[in-house]
């Protein structure tokens, strides 16, 4: 007796289409399923009829199928509604004050402003700026004394070019009298001015920066 083997659709959890593409490649195996079912029962040796335990096997196997594409689907639910949650949260940032201890700062209009503590006083500060492709654009130096100090940068680098405004990152390096690194930490601080929700996840937006949610360190205002 000829075995029924359905073709089992591939599960995937990314896209409500290929949840549909399984359904509908479900739905069309079972229809060949129940065809050849019925040529089996028709035409069935009498002395050796189907057996049970084959036909329950069977019926066992599309179910598991089933109810794979159903936890497909449930889990697609979950991630939209996980998205639109998201997308709630991000637009609560706009107009409201967050900070960024990522070094990163947004040039806008030709200026771009940090903040940054040293643990101790140093005998020399470094403040090194580099562009959106690591690229260092502007070095100097920066205050010496412990404590939090601010750093207000003209968008030029070194030879004296505007550059254009994007997403700049301060690093700083000190170092005490005995050549000891000193610990420094450096942050931005500025307003959502705008929720980008056009890629898979939703970006705040400060000047021309844009960057996650997991990236906000605090809010005020």
């Amino acid at each position: 007796m000829t075995t029924i083997t359905p073709n089992l659709p591939a599960t995937s959890s990314t896209a409500p289409a290929t949840t549909a593409n399984a359904l509908n490649q479900l739905s069309g195996n079972f229809d060949s399923f129940l065809k050849l079912l019925t040529t089996q029962l028709q035409n069935q040796d009498p002395t050796s009829p189907m057996s049970s335990t084959q036909f329950t096997q069977q019926l066992v196997a599309f179910s598991q199928v089933e109810q794979q594409i159903n936890t497909n689907s449930n889990l697609q639910t979950l991630i939209n509604l996980a998205q639109s949650n998201g997308t709630s949260s991000a637009v609560s940032y706009l107009g409201k004050t967050v900070t960024l201890t990522n070094g990163e700062a947004p040039l806008t209009g030709g200026v771009a402003n940090w903040n940054y503590a040293l643990g101790t006083n140093a005998a020399a500060t470094t403040l090194t700026v580099t562009d959106a492709n690591n690229k260092v654009v502007y070095v100097g130096s920066g205050q010496t004394t412990a404590g939090m100090h601010q750093f207000t940068w003209n968008g030029q680098d070194n030879n004296g070019t505007q550059l254009p405004d994007g997403t700049y990152k301060l690093t700083v390096t000190a170092a005490d009298s005995g050549g000891a690194n000193v610990t420094s930490a450096v942050s931005t601080s500025g307003p959502v001015t705008q929720v980008d929700l056009s890629g898979s996840t939703p970006q705040l937006m400060m000047g021309a920066m844009s960057f996650p949610l997991s990236s906000v360190s605090a809010v005020s205002g």
